[in-house]
């Protein structure tokens, strides 16, 4: 009996329909468009300090590349997370630490096809 419970205690948190998107949010720590890039679904909101709106992944590309040349990530660091009830969408709220100032990133993805996708991004000037 005590081996199953420390069976139980190994298994990863995936298996029971949790998402490791802890590659999302090292790409955004590091501005890694093209790692961020593979994340985004096909349509994407976006905002930006100034811009919001729901743009096609290549224009959302565009609008992250110009922001993380703008602002070079120093680093990320999570705050909150939380999880719809059946498991198959996140959201994550940290802080990005940049070369001008320090963003809110909001951050929701959704499980499709047992890929991460991100269907909202948001950088809030702090």
């Amino acid at each position: 009996m005590r081996l199953f419970v420390l069976m139980l205690c190994l298994i990863p948190a995936s298996l029971f329909g949790q998402m490791d998107y802890s590659a999302v949010t090292t790409a955004i720590g590091k501005g890694d468009i093209n790692k961020i890039s593979s994340f985004l679904d096909d349509n994407v909101e976006v905002a930006l300090a100034d811009k919001e709106d729901v743009y096609d992944k290549q224009k959302a590309v565009k609008l992250l590349t110009l922001f993380f040349n703008q602002n070079k990530p120093k680093s990320f660091r999570e705050v909150h997370n939380g999880a719809s009830r059946g498991n198959d969408s996140q959201y994550c709220i940290g802080n990005l630490s940049t070369s001008t100032r320090t963003y809110r990133v909001y951050i929701y993805m959704k499980s499709e096809g047992g890929n991460i996708l991100i269907k909202e991004l948001r950088f809030d000037e702090e």
